[in-house]
């Protein structure tokens, strides 16, 4: 029995990074108000987040007080490259949007809307 749960333990272990979201990683934005940004998806608890982990303007590269704030959050995958029921903040105006995304290799287009009506952006893989 020892030895049963030793093995399902490893298997556990090796099998976690096997089983990352397709989104995981970092992602560019697009500009938006002069401005870009990479964000870094992640799982938080059992929904995924994107956090903003580099700022880029006209002048390269700058640290806005944005770094390491949540932009996305409570995003669930629903099904294969469809991802539902998240938020995502607008630095620029400070406002939230209901979120949905929709990953195809390494495209993810991403939405927030108010109603019917969304503003998407395409944002691209970091590799």
């Amino acid at each position: 029995m020892k030895r049963f749960a030793a093995v399902a333990a490893l298997g556990a272990l090796l099998a976690g990074p096997a089983m990352a979201d397709p989104v995981h990683g970092i992602w560019k934005t697009e500009v938006d108000d002069g401005s870009y940004a990479y964000i870094t998806f992640s799982n938080c608890g059992a929904e995924l987040c994107g956090v903003i982990s580099r700022t880029f303007n006209g002048d390269g590269e700058y640290k806005s007080p944005n770094i390491g704030k949540q932009l996305v959050w409570g995003m669930s995958n629903d099904g294969p490259g469809k991802y539902a029921g998240g938020t995502i903040w607008q630095p620029s105006t400070g406002k939230k949007f209901r979120s949905k995304m929709t990953l195809n290799g390494n495209v993810l287009k991403v939405a927030g809307c108010v109603g019917p009506i969304c503003k998407k952006q395409t944002w691209s893989r970091v590799k």
